[in-house]
């Protein structure tokens, strides 16, 4: 049970603002979106993905995936925290609190 405590489990957060003014830059944003929902990663809010990653060296994995996917131009940050700090995050949908998103439920086989 160690192994999936808190402080292991890890969320990946990537917020991007990419240009979308010529028809290349559209693809170029929709190919990184796309690549990343591919790799998991689900809508938090516009431009920012997350993923729930059971270990550091599995957010390793998807951290070097996203890493292929940047484009030219455009602002990436990619941040990864733990559950711990992701469960002290407060939503808010104008002035009513919301429930954060749920915990994935994932089964490891070794």
């Amino acid at each position: 049970m160690e192994r999936l405590n808190q402080y292991r489990i890890l969320w990946v957060l990537v917020f991007f603002d990419l240009p979308t003014e010529t028809k290349k830059d559209r693809k170029e944003h929709a190919r990184f979106r796309k690549g990343i929902m591919q790799n998991g990663f689900t809508m938090f809010q516009f431009s920012m993905y997350i993923r729930h990653c059971n270990s550091r060296e599995n957010a390793n994995v998807h951290l070097k995936r996203v890493r292929k996917l940047l484009p030219e131009k455009g602002k990436i940050g990619i941040l990864t925290i733990t559950d711990k700090q992701f469960g002290e995050i407060e939503l808010f949908s104008g002035l009513e609190i919301t429930k954060r998103p749920d915990t994935p439920q994932q089964l490891e086989l070794f």
